[in-house]
């Protein structure tokens, strides 16, 4: 199975199937164990990765930074203002050049666009750190804590509310992959761009995606709560957003609605007292600090596959 990875890029978290999927997380579990015993292969020695931010960032910088340090190899922080993609160099050429000179480039920016067409102009495999659409290495990290906690039981039920955003986009696309009832809670006109929806639509074949505006009716029975900020970035002058938003906290009286052993997860940063409650974040429901964690063993185990 690892063959398959080799040279490959993720756009999107449903560029991969079930299997590849479960194979991934799998070997992000590995690599967490031999981290933690001191026994970590070096699968990146010698080897470069290239790592844009159009967008600030904590845990994506962080988790690629040590997670290719980790693995033997260099990272290269890159901030387009210092390089001649600011200056109007085209991304195609960007993507021709660092292919001369890295083993893989890494892409946090805007438009998805963007990153699939550094992608074609690139001969090296490229990953999306996060667009405007979509967020796959989060959504990895996110089902290998689902793993790890949960399993993957048959009628698992994850619940998500908030904002349809880019975290939201992967996470359906994600769990129709691999066999997790999704249901979104979203206000109207805040829902999740349809497109996406009837991907992930195509995509469920033992699995059930719905999106429904009551967030009472979306965690019923929901081992899974899931939200995330109310404001992206990009977005901090629509201050309507938050009033639309707040019947959709993630507090005490809403996870009393879900399954008694429900789990909550969040992708931080977090917004507290807005999407989510100091009470919930730090309560014993609260699996945030684990998901943060998993962000560096499934990049690595990405890493490790494509390159190693």
């Amino acid at each position: 199975m690892k063959d398959v990875f080799k040279g490959r890029d993720l756009l999107s978290i449903a560029d991969f199937d079930r299997a590849e999927l479960y194979f991934l997380l799998e070997h992000a579990e590995v690599m967490k164990e031999q981290r933690k015993n001191n026994n970590l292969k070096k699968s990146l020695l010698g080897k470069g990765v290239a790592l844009i931010f159009e967008k600030p960032s904590t845990r994506t910088r962080l988790s690629f930074e040590i997670g290719v340090y980790l693995l033997g190899g260099h990272p290269v922080y890159l901030n387009p203002s210092e390089m001649q993609l600011g200056r109007g160099e085209t991304i195609e050429d960007t993507g021709r050049v660092l292919s001369r000179y890295v083993d893989a480039i890494m892409i946090r920016t805007f438009e998805q666009e963007t990153v699939e067409r550094l992608a074609r102009a690139s001969s090296v495999p490229v990953i999306n750190g996060l667009t405007d659409q979509e967020h796959p290495c989060q959504i990895l990290a996110d089902l290998m804590t689902i793993r790890e906690l949960k399993g993957f039981s048959p009628a698992m039920k994850l619940a998500y509310l908030g904002d349809g955003n880019n975290v939201a986009h992967s996470l359906m696309l994600g769990c129709a992959i691999v066999g997790i009832d999704i249901t979104l809670s979203c206000p109207p006109s805040y829902g999740p761009d349809s497109r996406i929806l009837d991907r992930a639509l195509g995509l469920a074949s033992s699995s059930r995606v719905q999106v429904v505006e009551d967030p009472l009716e979306a965690v019923v029975g929901a081992e899974v709560v899931y939200t995330d900020v109310w404001v992206s970035m990009g977005q901090e002058d629509e201050e309507d957003r938050k009033a639309r938003l707040k019947p959709y906290q993630v507090n005490r009286e809403l996870l009393d609605g879900a399954s008694p052993q429900a789990i909550v997860l969040h992708c931080l940063p977090a917004h507290r007292g807005e999407e989510i409650t100091d009470e919930v974040i730090d309560g014993p429901q609260s699996a945030v600090w684990q998901q943060a964690e998993n962000r560096l063993y499934a990049q690595m185990a990405l890493l490790d596959l494509l390159l190693g």
